[in-house]
Parts: C-alpha cells; structure tokens; sequence
C-alpha cells in the first residue's frame, strides 16, 4: 500500500495555456528537452523549417506552426511522474482546450512579456477558475523587449482579477537581458545568450548578495541598482508567499525567463514541480461527494477521443484521466454510461503521436484506451465494484454553419465515416435535415479555422475530398418539448428557418437572424427552445 499511495503522490499533472504564440508549445518543448525526453527541441514555426514540436503531430500543425489539438506528453523528473497537456492557443479550437482542462490538476499560463494579457489568455483563465485549480505563470520571451514588469504584474491582477507573487525578476530586458534575481535564494541566474534560438548552454547561479560590488560587473551597474529598487519595491509592498492560495487558485506564483533560448526553464519546472498539488479529487455526480484519488478501486473519465493517431491502423483512442485507484492492462471495468462491463486489454501512454503500451498507471495519469466506438466524451469507467459517474463535459454552442457535401459520390461510406468519427471527437457537431440522409450534411463550428482542419482530414485520413457551401445561420435552439407532444414539422417558421437534427437524434432549429428566432416563439407559444443542449458525445 505504501508504494501504491507513493506511486499516486508522485503523480503530476497539468496544462499549458496561452493566447496563440505566447510561447506555450516552445516551453513544453524545453520541458521535455531538459527532462532527457527528447534530444532536439523543433522550433516552432511553419512551412520552411525542417523541424516541428514534438507535441503538434499532425500535418496541418507542422506545415502552419499552431496546435489544433491537445497532445498528452508524460515525462519523469526528479521522482515525479509528469503528464503535460499541451493545448491549442488559437480561439478556433479553445473547445478542445477547455476539455483538456478538465483532465488537468492545474495550469501554467504562458504571458508574451511584449504584449501581456491577450484575449484567449483571458478565456482560458476563466475556465481554470470555474475549477479553482492552481495557477502559474510565465512570461515569456525575456530576452526581447517586454513591457516594464510592475506594469504586467499589474495588469495581470487587474485584468485576470488574480493575486500574484514574484518568484523571480527580470534583470534589463531585450539586447540588455541579463538575467533574473531569485527571491528565494537570493542568486542571480546570469543569462548569457549567443544569438541563437534553441540554444542549450546552460548557465549557472551565481550567489550574490544585493548591493556587492561584483554584481556591477556582471550585470552592469545600472542594472543592478535598478534591480535593487526592483527588489526593495517588491520586498515591501507585496504581501508574503502563500502556498494555500495558490493551490485554490487565488495566488498565481510568476515566473520571468525565456522558452526559446533555454533561459530560466529549468529552475521554473524545478520549482512548479515542487508547489503543484497531488492528484486533485472528482466529484461523483451520483452521491454529490469527492471521490479520494487514493481509493483503491479505479475510476475515471473519457475527456478526450482522437481518431487516426496510427495512419497505418486508423485507430481511435479514447484518453482517459484516472481519477482514483490504479489501472492494470486486460483489468475490467464497468462502462456507466454503457450501462456493461468492458475490458480494458490494452492502454498505452502519449508522447504526441507516439505510444507505448502500459502495465499500469495510477490516479493523476492520463491513458489513452482503444475505442471500438462505444466511448463518448465525458464517459466514467469504474473498476473493482466501484459505481461513481464524473460530471458531463459541456460542448461549445457552434457559431459558424455550412453544408458539407462529398465531391465524390462513390465514397459516400468513407465520408459517412469521417464526418461521424471527427463529431464524435468534438472537433466539429455535425446537423442533418430533418428526414433526411447523410448525403449532405450541416456542419457547426465555433470557429471557422476548424472548417480548414476538417477538409484537410477528410482527405489525408479518409481519403475523401468535399464541397463546402457557406450558410447564413446565426443562431442555434435545442427543441426542449418531446417529440409526441409537438410535431415542429407542422409549426409556423419564417422560411429562412432550418429543422435538424443532430447525431445524438435531438431536434433543434437553426436562425438567421434575432428576429427570426423571436417571431418563430411568437408565432409557436407552445414552442420551449433552450439556447444550450445535452450535446456532448
């Protein structure tokens, strides 16, 4: 039992967020480059370059240097066992990173130090607090010019409505970067950068009180006397660290360096490691009480399904975060929404793309389960007589509409197939007519780059090229009364109006405009519509 509960509290594991290139991909490279999990970190950008991210596996992710996916990095460092998420930063695909987030124990958020707090970084907090998990933050790219640090410091908390405490400060900023001042240690970490990206010269600390004419020399004298009002400032004004505020998300502890040159990573990861928390606990829908991650019997939740990782086998993985007790390959477990006992023959764990079967895996892991289907998001799986269920994922209301039809009709059957599997991802929610078939099909996004994602996919995994026409809808209802009680298709609607259905068999009506929305309940008093659905797969 002792290793079992050691096995569970060396378990850490969070996501990484950030509006689009803060730096968020690039820090989680240099993670795994220190953690000896890769040997070469692939800057990331697009199109030329002949190296990409470990975590953006996909085609589209290398040719454009984005991440439309969330990826599962796992990683041991220092007698801890890490799972990273790492997650799409681009608006178009902040679904995926919000149901990542409900795997995750907590969050580094990832600050472009030039720009400070952007729009997807606000989102995205939002969404961390909803869970009240901890927070950390970086701010990146140090070594160009940043905004003045007290000035980010501020607009962060003003903006994000978070405390903050300074872990380290930056010394000089741009070509005048020269390091950073640990308030804990009271060191200097002197960066000495060569003028390359990716460079991996490692720097050492060097102990120096404030004030010791040494440091002149190495940072320049303006710079350490700014550094010692810096300090003075800090020292005085801000209110001491305080660690359970941190681990209930109030407290957002900060980090200065720089992801593409190396600069202040591992002294980042080294501390982030030893402040993230255990192995957080669920909440079992069922009883309304915490499920304790250290309960013997497994459990967990499906929060994410990818098809096609394997080219050669158009697999699909359901990953799953366990939430207590341990998984062991070939064990079974009750399927609750499937309402049947299954057996788990074979979980692998994630680098990106590539995998590798486990034995076993405890609370606090992410594993990622063959699926023959029979897994929709937000699925529990519970092991040795355990009956829990974790709460339901929510999807996103799409806001973009078009009809998507095959170029080809003979490959009715592999479109059919894909459009399927990609909804079942929730990488898009697809609609078809009422009575009709799947000849052509209406397909909602929340963002218009998913469109992009979704034809190039169909192609290279499916094999199937289509046509897309865009529509003039802009509102979308879930149809709340139950289908022998009121028969939509003899109500009164503008004809702008479209009745679909979506794959779970649910009606729901789509509007081009406010006014077509409100005139169709004025004219169908007996009409309940819902701005939201149960339409999570």
């Amino acid at each position: 039992m002792s290793n079992y509960s050691e096995q569970i509290a060396s378990r850490r594991t969070f996501a990484i967020i950030s509006h689009p290139d803060a730096g968020k991909t690039t820090l989680t490279e240099k993670l795994l480059l220190y953690t000896g999990s890769i040997q070469t970190a692939g800057s990331v950008k697009g199109k030329g370059g002949s190296r990409q991210a470990t975590s953006d596996w996909m085609d589209i992710e290398k040719e454009r240097g984005i991440s439309v996916t969330s990826s599962v990095l796992q990683f041991s460092y220092a007698g801890k066992c890490v799972n990273i998420l790492d997650t799409p930063g681009h608006q178009d695909f902040s679904e995926d990173t919000y149901r990542t987030l409900m795997a995750a124990d907590a969050a580094v958020m990832v600050i472009d130090g030039a720009k400070g707090v952007e729009a997807q970084t606000k989102k995205l907090f939002q969404v961390c607090t909803m869970r009240h998990i901890p927070i950390f933050t970086f701010v990146n790219k140090c070594d160009r010019e940043i905004r003045d640090p007290f000035d980010l410091v501020e607009e962060i908390e003003e903006v994000l409505g978070i405390s903050t405490y300074a872990m380290n400060w930056p010394i000089g900023n741009g070509r005048d970067f020269k390091g950073v001042f640990d308030r804990n240690t009271r060191h200097v970490l002197a960066f000495q950068g060569d003028g390359r990206a990716n460079a991996e010269k490692v720097v050492d600390e060097i102990e120096a009180e404030l004030g010791d004419e040494s440091l002149d020399e190495l940072i320049g004298e303006q710079n350490h006397h700014n550094l010692m009002d810096d300090i003075e400032l800090l020292d005085g004004a801000a209110d001491e660290f305080d660690l359970d505020a941190v681990l209930c998300g109030k407290l957002t502890p900060l980090f200065f360096g720089s992801a593409l040159t190396n600069f202040g990573v591992e002294p980042f990861l080294r501390e982030f490691l030893q402040l993230t928390p255990t192995p957080l606990e669920y909440t079992d829908t069922l009883t309304g009480e915490t499920v304790d991650a250290m309960r013997e019997q497994f459990s967990g939740f499906v929060f994410k399904i990818q098809a096609n990782m394997d080219k050669n086998h158009r697999d699909r993985i359901a990953f799953v975060r366990i939430c207590s007790g341990k998984f062991e390959r070939g064990m079974e477990a009750y399927h609750m929404q499937g309402g049947k006992k299954i057996k788990l023959a074979c979980g692998t764990s994630m680098m990106a793309d590539d995998r590798a079967i486990v034995d076993e895996a405890y609370a606090g892991d992410i594993v990622g389960l063959f699926d023959p289907g029979i897994f929709s998001i937000g699925d529990t799986l519970c092991g040795g007589g355990l009956r829990v269920q974790y709460p339901p994922i929510p999807t996103f209301t799409p806001e973009i509409f078009a009809r998507v039809t095959q170029v080809n009709t003979m490959k009715r059957k592999q479109f059919v197939k894909g459009m399927e599997q990609l909804a079942q991802e929730g990488a898009i929610q697809i609609f078809k007519e009422l009575g009709m078939g799947m000849e052509s099909v209406i397909v909602g996004v929340v963002g218009v780059l998913q469109f992009d994602v979704l034809e190039r996919r169909l192609k290279s995994e499916y094999g199937v090229e289509v046509r897309r026409q865009p529509l003039p809808f802009t509102q979308i209802r879930w149809v709340l009364n139950d289908t022998d009680e009121l028969d939509i298709a003899k109500l009164r609607f503008s004809s702008d109006t479209l009745r679909v259905e979506n794959m779970r068999g649910e009606r729901l009506m789509l509007f081009t405009t406010d006014y077509a929305l409100r005139w169709a309940e004025e004219k169908n008093p007996d009409l309940k519509l819902s701005a939201f659905g149960n339409v999570q797969f």
